[in-house]
Parts: structure tokens; sequence; C-alpha cells
């Protein structure tokens, strides 16, 4: 079987490519944790890539957690315990083939770790340009309508703006870390679109309490517009 996917070896190098193809086999449970994956040799005649090629994308899987390799063992895939669940890629593999309600709380946990107490902080420290470029983002999320996959961009910005316009820059790098399992569980929330009024609602008002500098309710808008976005992914999610 072939696993090889013409437009993104078109976006992507062909190391990077062949991370991205086997880390998604891995999140999608084509071998189970302790399973044994093929040769180099192998993986190469599938992949059409030198062994070379094959064997520094295996280092950048191993250092992500998703396998381990050992003399005269080979090389296996690991538990999902031992994978690193705040590395870009392995959220967007995750989200993206099938997530557990578990990976939902764990993101939704994590979301309300930061998002809450950086609106709180947003609401004292938002600059003027800070508040418009939130505002153009929340219009562009309505003007995008029934069109979801246009809106997941700007509702992305409008998180990352808070971030930003809280002031505290290890926020940021948090914010961007989670940003492909965020556009991930947007895409999953796209199966219920009568709810995307009332989340439109939930996103202005964490604008109105920021606008307003008011700390603790912009807080408690931002908390409730993440609970109620789990309890959405929840009843979705098998």
């Amino acid at each position: 079987m072939s696993i090889t996917t013409s437009r993104r070896r078109a976006r992507r190098g062909i190391h990077g490519q062949i991370v991205e193809e086997v880390g998604n086999r891995i999140a999608r449970g084509d071998w189970e944790p302790g399973e044994q994956l093929p040769d180099e040799s192998v993986f190469g005649t599938e992949l059409d890539v030198s062994r070379t090629v094959v064997r520094e994308a295996m280092k950048v899987l191993s250092e992500k957690g998703m396998i381990e390799s050992r003399p005269r063992i080979g090389t296996r895939v690991t538990s999902s315990n031992s994978w690193n669940h705040l590395d870009p890629d392995v959220l967007k593999w995750v989200f993206a083939n099938k997530p557990t309600k578990k990976n939902a709380y764990d993101l939704f946990e994590l979301r309300r770790m930061i998002e809450p107490a950086a609106a709180k902080l947003a609401a004292n420290r938002i600059s003027d340009d800070e508040l418009a470029a939130l505002r153009q983002a929340y219009q562009e999320m309505v003007d995008a309508g029934d069109d979801f996959e246009k809106g997941i961009e700007p509702d992305l910005r409008y998180h990352h703006i808070i971030l930003l316009a809280s002031g505290n820059q290890m926020l940021v790098p948090l914010g961007n870390t989670i940003e492909s399992a965020l556009a991930a569980s947007f895409r999953i929330s796209s199966s219920a679109p009568n709810e995307r009024l009332e989340s439109h609602k939930r996103h202005e008002a964490v604008i109105s309490a920021i606008a307003a500098h008011d700390g603790r309710l912009a807080a408690e808008a931002m908390l409730y517009l993440i609970d109620r976005s789990q309890e959405l992914i929840l009843s979705i999610i098998d």
C-alpha cells in the first residue's frame, strides 16, 4: 500500500514528507504499541526514498517519543503515553486521526490553564491596535458564514491575538504549540453548524469584556467559551 501523497510532497521537503506520512500512520493506529516497524529497506521501497532519508525521519519520530529503536530488536511503536503531546506535529496527527475523549479532555484542560488567564491579562494590557485586530478577526469569523474552512484561520488568529495582548511572552509559544489541535477541533465541531451562531456570541462576549478592561469578566467569558466548546466536541467524538 502506497502512502505517498503528492499534494503534501509538493509542499514539504522529502525528509519532512516521510516524517509526516509515518507519523500520521502511527497516530492512526496502523501499528499497535510495541509492534515492530518495517526495516529501512522496506520503508525505502514503499516510499520510494533512500534508506538514509528513512533513517533520518525515524530519528525525528524517536525524538517525538513515538518510536524507539534498540539493537537486535529493531524499531517499535511506543505507547501514546510516551509521545510528546506538546509537539505540534504530534498534536496535529492525533487530532486528525480520530482523537479520543481523553485527547479532547487533555487539550481543553490545557486551554483552561492558559486562555482565561491570558484574557484577564489582555483586558489590562491590550493596545488599541491589538483590540482592532481582535475585532477584525472576529468579524472575519462571522463573515465566513457557512464556509467553515474559511472561518478557521480568523478563529485561530483571534485566540493568538489574545495571547499576544496578554503581554506575557511565555504564553505565545504555548498557543503556537496547540494551534494544530485547535484547528482540528474546530473541524470536528463543524458537524454541528447550528452551534456556530452561539459560538460567535461567546467570542464576542470575550471581546466586550477585554474592551471594557474588565479582567475578571474576560476570564469568565473565556472559560465559558472553552467549557461550551468542550461539551460540543465530547458530544461528537465517539
